[in-house]
């Protein structure tokens, strides 16, 4: 399996808080693939910028240590957010969810609106 890692769930594993994880760990351990969007990290220095949440220090530095690659964003990615029902609202989960549609992949997220797509999704703290 191909597992694209949502914004928060990257951010409980750089953190240690595999307990906010649950069950899914093994699916991060046995992925074939493991990638992180860019949007993430674009999801992340917007919201230190509007003080919602405190910069991780060595973040990318982080992903690339484990074993992750980095997923860029293409053209089709973007314009394929137009074709997503409105089950939400938020930019950077629906650019994620258009990734993982794109590129044929499972997005790891705690979110269950995911489940709304059609996408595979694996529910963390789902044991």
């Amino acid at each position: 399996m191909r597992l694209l890692l949502d914004t928060h769930v990257l951010l409980w594993q750089q953190e240690g808080r595999l307990d906010r994880i649950g069950g899914a760990t093994e699916a991060i351990a046995t992925a074939e693939e493991l990638l992180v969007s860019v949007v993430s990290f674009i999801e992340v220095g917007i919201k230190a910028a509007t003080g919602k949440l405190r910069l991780p220090v060595g973040l990318r530095e982080h992903v690339l240590e484990s074993g992750a690659r980095i997923l860029s964003l293409a053209p089709e990615h973007g314009l394929d957010v137009a074709t997503l029902p409105l089950h939400h609202r938020d930019p950077f989960d629906r650019l994620l969810i258009a990734q993982a549609r794109s590129e044929g992949l499972t997005i790891l997220t705690a979110d269950r609106r995911f489940t709304a797509y059609d996408v595979p999704v694996i529910l963390a703290g789902a044991s």
